[in-house]
């Protein structure tokens, strides 16, 4: 049995008000393109499929272009919602299109009803458990305790419970959580409830394979616990990401090992962080390698440039974010505030301020110097 694990898609995101959807439909091709070419039986989708609760229309498109072409592939789907999803409009008609191949589930009652696939080693039983609030499915679940590691617990063992009446029979869950020893990126929502958002790896204990969506970065827990991770970057602390699709071949009986091979999914536009002076980030060659990129840039020189963003973007057109930390700046000083400015006018302290945001460029400095003579002559 052969899945193609992912998980993340976030679709309408922007990247720092950058549109992402046409690279997200390049995604969209290749995840159709990868599954006739690796024979894939499943397809497995863990969780955030948009990137909020009311997706915009082009985002609606992209998935619903992505589900009828997954379905002409033959291969089943099987998707949950995620944290950023909302249940009830990700579910909409998921009895409808059950008999299309596709497979939505976005309800803790049905977590422990898995979809049956059927294959020449045996069956598969796929449990889709959609992101648990605790708030919201604690009573359901009849859990006394308000965290996500009670809620997902419980219906994990619901989960066990009915694996235990198929003698036999392989097992997949799908999950959204922030399993203990998963890395966090900046992408992420937080998911914590009353400063528990975690769950123990022990939670997937006895499955064959648990394939994790809600991190943004592709790990592996365990053999058999792996986030697929996002398909592409939403923060720059993915710089270094591999972005992937997880192949995910079963063996042919249950507790028989699970290989997974990784499949890079194309990038849209690189990212990249820089830091430096002005004058070097615009002349010095080694940059032209990430002049294409999308660029998160600190300028570090002692005093700020005038124009920092125009002058960047005539090189790297794709700036999307400017920070400032000059060398040996004041971030550096031990010195309080108040010791700075003690026995000094409440003018020095205005025209210091003034040339520190703008710079010494020459005709603020003669415009201030032309205060101070005119207010000396008075």
């Amino acid at each position: 049995m052969r899945l193609l694990h992912t998980s993340d898609w976030h679709l309408g995101r922007s990247f720092h008000r950058e549109d992402l959807l046409s690279a997200q439909a390049q995604f969209v091709d290749f995840l159709v393109e990868t599954v006739r070419s690796e024979r894939v039986d499943a397809v497995v989708v863990s969780g955030d499929v948009y990137d909020r609760a009311l997706p915009a229309v082009d985002a609606v498109s992209v998935c619903d272009d992505a589900l009828r072409r997954l379905a002409s592939t033959g291969a089943r789907v099987v998707l949950i919602s995620g944290n950023h999803d909302s249940a009830r409009r990700l579910g909409f008609g998921s009895g409808l299109i059950d008999a299309a191949g596709i497979h939505l589930r976005t309800e803790v009652a049905s977590a422990h009803r898995p979809v049956l696939l059927e294959h020449g080693d045996g069956p598969v039983a796929v449990y889709a458990v959609p992101y648990l609030e605790p708030d919201a499915v604690g009573a359901e679940l009849g859990c006394d305790e308000r965290s996500h590691a009670a809620v997902l617990g419980a219906a994990m063992a619901r989960v066990r419970a009915d694996l235990a009446t198929r003698p036999g029979c392989r097992s997949v869950v799908l999950a959204h959580a922030f399993v203990v020893g998963g890395e966090a990126s900046e992408s992420e929502r937080d998911i914590s409830v009353g400063g528990v958002p975690s769950v123990p790896l022990a939670a997937f204990d006895g499955v064959d394979y648990a394939a994790l969506g809600h991190l943004h970065g592709a790990q592996r827990l365990s053999d058999r616990v792996r986030y697929s991770g996002s398909p592409l970057a939403f923060s720059f602390s993915e710089e270094h990401h591999t972005k992937q699709l997880l192949l995910v071949e079963l063996g042919a009986a249950p507790g028989a090992p699970v290989r997974v091979e990784t499949l890079p999914t194309p990038v849209g536009r690189p990212l990249a962080r820089v830091s430096g002076r002005l004058d070097e980030l615009l002349t010095e060659p080694r940059w032209a390698q990430v002049e294409t990129h999308y660029l998160q840039v600190t300028l570090t020189d002692p005093t700020r440039p005038r124009e920092p963003m125009e002058r960047l973007r005539r090189r790297f057109p794709h700036v999307l974010v400017l920070a400032f930390a000059p060398e040996g700046g004041p971030g550096n000083d031990a010195t309080s505030y108040t010791a700075r400015v003690r026995g000094r006018s409440d003018h020095d302290v205005t025209t210091d301020f003034v040339a520190h945001v703008r710079g010494p460029a020459e005709p603020l400095a003669a415009a201030l110097e032309g205060v101070r003579l005119a207010e000396a002559g008075r």
